[in-house]
């Protein structure tokens, strides 16, 4: 389960607005590597979203099935906070619902998959 635990503005090129979900995993606890002592924390991911500002202040506190995952990325940037240290990173925290559906499924390039009533096939394969 995840839990969301924030909302942030941001803007499109364009100028127009859009928020973003912050989610939350649960507790793990970590050794650290200078103390060799545990500690608690959680992993965190930014989801977009289609909802006005109130709307995503008042989904804080809902919990959503699904986890954070690492995810492999091309290398980039990333200056820690605290320290005002720039390092190289190559992953990032994802969002990934329990039951996802077939992503290649969804996103496969056969136009057969709308009829010509207008229902679309994928759909009723996925139900």
């Amino acid at each position: 389960m995840v839990q969301i635990v924030g909302c942030r503005e941001c803007s499109k090129e364009d100028g127009s607005k859009f928020y973003l979900l912050e989610l939350q995993g649960g507790i793990e606890m970590v050794v650290s590597k200078t103390t060799g002592q545990f500690y608690a924390t959680a992993k965190k991911a930014m989801i977009t979203s289609t909802f006005d500002e109130v709307t995503c202040k008042a989904l804080i506190g809902t919990q959503m099935k699904g986890s954070i995952v690492k995810q492999e990325v091309a290398p980039y940037e990333y200056v820690i906070k605290e320290t005002g240290e720039e390092i190289i990173l190559t992953h990032k925290w994802v969002y990934t619902p329990d039951e996802a559906p077939n992503v290649k499924k969804l996103f496969k390039a056969d136009h057969s998959v709308f009829s010509q009533n207008g229902v679309n096939k994928l759909e009723e394969e996925l139900v």
